[in-house]
C-alpha cells in the first residue's frame, strides 16, 4: 500500500511515517502543507492520503480542500483525515459525495497503533471508518422524525458500528452475535432507511450518512 502524508507537526509526521513502515507499508510523501500534499496526490500515485484537516497557511480547513479537489478528480480515492477535535461537519461534508474510501479519526487515536493501521487499510480498501467519539457526538445529538426513528436498539447499535467502519464479522464479533443475525439486521437497516438493492452498491456509505444526518 502506497502512502501519502500531510500533517504539519513534524513528529506526528515522522510518527505517522516510521508506524505505516513498520507495518510494511510504503510512505512515498511526508509533507507539511496543503500545496505540497496536493502535488504529492497527484505525482505519487498513492492508494490513501492521511490528512490533517488543518493545515498551512490558514490552519482552517486546507487539509480537507485538498482531500475534497483529489475525490473529484480521482472519484472514490481513498482520504483517511485527522483532526484534533470532534468537528463533525466535517465528517458530514467529506461523506456528502456517497462514496466510500473515507475515515475520519481523532489524532488520539494514533497512540492505538494496530487500530490506526487497521483503519488506513481499511479506507485504501474503499471501506468508511468514523472516529467513535464522532459516533458517540451523533448519537448524542438524534432525535430525529425519519427512517432513524423506527429502528430498533439493537439496529442502531449494528449501525453505529458499521459507521465506525467494522465489518459484518466485526460487528458480530463485539456483539456477541452470529453473522446471520448481523446480516438480518444490516438488511432491516437498509428496508427502513428505503435503501433498495437496485438503488446503489455502496448502502452502508448511504446508511451511515442518513446516520450523520446529511
Amino acid at each position: 500500500m502506497r502512502v501519502v502524508i500531510g500533517e504539519d507537526q513534524t513528529l506526528l509526521r515522522d510518527g505517522l511515517a516510521r508506524i505505516l513502515t513498520a507495518y510494511g507499508e510504503t510512505v512515498v510523501a511526508a509533507v507539511a502543507d496543503a500545496e505540497a500534499l496536493g502535488h504529492a496526490i497527484r505525482d505519487t500515485a498513492p492508494d490513501v492520503a492521511i490528512v490533517d484537516v488543518r493545515l498551512p497557511p490558514t490552519f482552517t480547513d486546507e487539509g480537507l480542500r485538498v482531500a475534497r479537489a483529489a475525490r473529484a478528480a480521482q472519484p472514490g480515492f481513498p482520504v483517511l483525515v485527522l483532526s484534533q477535535h470532534v468537528e463533525v461537519h466535517y465528517a458530514r461534508e467529506l461523506l456528502a459525495d456517497g462514496r466510500g474510501g473515507l475515515g475520519y479519526l481523532l489524532k488520539d487515536r494514533v497512540a492505538d497503533v494496530t487500530g490506526f493501521v487497521e483503519a488506513v487499510r481499511v479506507v485504501a480498501r474503499g471501506g468508511t471508518v468514523l472516529d467513535p467519539d464522532v459516533v458517540a457526538d451523533f448519537l448524542q445529538r438524534r432525535g430525529r422524525e425519519d427512517g432513524l426513528a423506527r429502528l430498533t436498539a439493537r439496529e442502531r447499535e449494528v449501525l453505529a458500528l458499521m459507521a465506525e467502519g467494522r465489518a459484518n464479522a466485526g460487528i458480530a464479533s463485539r456483539l456477541g452475535v452470529t453473522g446471520k443475525s448481523v446480516d438480518k439486521h444490516i438488511n432491516a437497516i437498509f428496508a427502513k432507511l428505503g435503501l433498495l438493492p437496485d438503488q446503489d452498491d455502496n448502502r452502508r456509505v448511504l446508511a451511515v450518512l442518513a446516520y450523520l444526518g446529511r
